[in-house]
């Protein structure tokens, strides 16, 4: 049999992140920073940086704006050759005001009739998509739009028939739909598939599992007959089970810089340790990640196999020279 072309495939939405500093309010800024970020791509990214061949599937304009979120991902070592190109349209955004307590970060959305959310059945390249070990899907994409809600579906059909693996984060967003309405597209998705990511707030709020984290978990599993399901369960970590055993493993100390994209970083360290038939050592990497990436501006991390490995080996953050 043909080893398959890449290591993890994805479709999904890039959105332009505009942000002010701390301790700036939006309605007063004079400039702002701009960052690519996607649940999907950010996950590619982090693979990526561990080495592995990964490619990225959406819909953008054929312009600059479409072409930063490209260089962007180009620049991760992430392919692009899947990108359906849209000769009008544009880019979903979203605009990020930081803050400390007692203020709540804020994010307000403009993401409406995006090329990516326009995106058909007939425009993907299935044979590219499909030419992985392991197909990446997010609850996000079936929220942005009946086609995009049809796309993941006919997604989830062909890995099925090509006997690829898929893995599946169901990462609620509750500007995009309301609880019931994912609970009822997302639950017939996940039925039987290799890789399940859940957090514990979104398996309560959607599918109403309590408890304990092992209880979320164990729910998870009953409710998804998933292979593998891991839970992300904040401060405490994540918890993964594996049909036989049920890890845990304790998140990493950080200094914050800025939260977005961490759950995105964990889940490609442990993807990367699932595709060497290592969850364990998947779930490691998938904390180092998750706090490297916090400890960074933007939503996808940034890093190299060398430095993982130096912090898994008990690397401090001390100078090094």
């Amino acid at each position: 049999m043909q080893t398959p072309r890449f290591d993890v495939t994805a479709i999904g939405e890039v959105m332009l992140r505009y942000s002010v500093p701390v301790g700036t309010r939006l309605e007063r800024a004079q400039e702002l920073a701009i960052h690519p970020g996607g649940a999907e791509a950010n996950m590619l990214g982090g693979l990526s940086c561990l080495g592995r061949q990964c490619a990225w599937v959406s819909g953008l304009p054929s312009n600059p704006l479409g072409r930063i979120i490209t260089n962007h991902l180009h620049l991760a070592r992430v392919n692009t050759d899947g990108v359906v190109w849209f000769d009008e349209g544009r880019v979903g955004t979203y605009y990020l005001e930081f803050a400390t307590p007692p203020r709540a970060t804020q994010v307000y959305y403009d993401r409406a009739n995006s090329c990516a959310a326009r995106l058909e059945i007939g425009q993907i390249d299935w044979e590219f998509l499909l030419n992985t070990r392991v197909l990446h899907l997010t609850g996000i994409t079936p929220a942005l739009s009946a086609s995009c809600l049809a796309l993941t579906q006919e997604a989830l059909q062909r890995a099925k028939a090509a006997n690829v693996p898929v893995s599946f984060d169901v990462n609620f967003r509750g500007k995009l739909w309301t609880p019931a309405q994912a609970a009822a597209v997302i639950k017939p998705m996940i039925q039987g598939i290799d890789l399940l990511f859940c957090g514990q707030g979104d398996a309560k709020l959607l599918f109403g599992c309590g408890g304990s984290p092992q209880d979320i978990v164990w729910a998870m599993a009953e409710l998804s007959k998933a292979k593998t399901v891991i839970v992300s369960v904040g401060d405490e970590g994540v918890m993964a089970w594996d049909g036989q055993t049920m890890h845990h493993m304790p998140a990493r100390p950080v200094e914050m810089i800025d939260r977005l994209g961490a759950g995105d970083a964990m889940a490609a360290g442990i993807i990367h340790g699932w595709l060497d038939g290592n969850l364990l050592h998947g779930l490691e990497v998938g904390q180092v990640m998750a706090a490297l990436c916090l400890s960074m501006h933007g939503d996808m991390v940034i890093s190299t196999r060398d430095e993982v490995e130096s912090l898994l080996a008990g690397g401090s953050g001390s100078l090094n020279r």
